[in-house]
């Protein structure tokens, strides 16, 4: 569903994606993880056609990802950043329906549509009539993830999408996501800095350093057969809550 070959990108002569060539298949998961600058959000960018590529082709089921086509490959892409992404000047519900309208759907349609998604991100309705400011991190995060799945599109693209919210609000998210995932099938891309959250929601994990993939797989893989030493050190940074200086 998901294809870049060769694909790089610098900024200022400074390379932040090395020649990466990354393959989605239907109805997976890959999480994207790795640490801060090491091109993640920029792969994520580049799929979403937000900006090109120095070299390479990309490819979103089966059509090439270009300037001329970006627009319409994009209805068919649900993007998702940290905090919703949402425009403060629109309630949550206009924030949800605004390229539904833009469109032309039919006020039924998307009445019928906004309480679907509703009742899938486990948002009240009397919530969408209020506007971001007014809303917790958490429903943010739910109204945004509304509004990408509004098109039903076949893909999910998600930029660190729990990464600002607190430990509670964030496991209940990262339960609700995992359920998703499993009722709609779509193919998602998920960027994230938390292994046990690429863990939990992947079905595969890639690990990226200065702008490479170094190891794509489960994360018994990557514990058990890491594919480089930075793997290892990676894992190991993730500290557990308990151990025994702790306990």
């Amino acid at each position: 569903m998901i294809v870049l070959e060769g694909v790089s990108k610098s900024y200022d002569g400074k390379q932040v994606l090395a020649p990466t060539s990354l393959e989605v298949p239907p109805e997976r998961c890959l999480a994207l993880i790795g640490p801060s600058g090491c091109g993640k959000s920029t792969l994520l960018r580049l799929v979403v056609g937000l900006i090109r590529p120095d070299a390479g082709e990309i490819r979103v089921g089966g059509a090439v990802v270009r300037p001329e086509t970006s627009r319409g490959l994009r209805l068919k892409m649900g993007y998702v950043i940290q905090d919703g992404g949402l425009f403060p000047h629109l309630t949550a519900g206009g924030n949800v329906t605004l390229m539904a309208s833009q469109l032309g759907w039919e006020r039924e349609r998307i009445g019928k549509r906004l309480a679907e998604l509703g009742e899938l991100a486990q948002l009240p309705a009397d919530l969408l009539n209020r506007y971001p400011a007014q809303l917790s991190g958490g429903q943010r995060q739910r109204v945004g993830l509304m509004r990408a799945l509004m098109l039903d599109p076949e893909v999910l693209l998600m930029d660190e999408p729990l990464g600002a919210l607190d430990p509670i609000v964030r496991s209940q998210l990262q339960a609700d996501l995992k359920r998703i995932f499993q009722t709609l099938k779509k193919t998602v891309l998920l960027v994230t800095h938390d292994m046990g959250e690429a863990g939990y929601l992947g079905d595969e994990i890639a690990l990226m350093r200065d702008g490479r993939i170094l190891q794509r797989g489960s994360p018994r893989d990557l514990l058990q057969r890491p594919a480089d030493p930075y793997v290892t050190e990676f894992i190991q940074a993730q500290r557990p809550l308990w151990t025994e200086e702790t306990a």
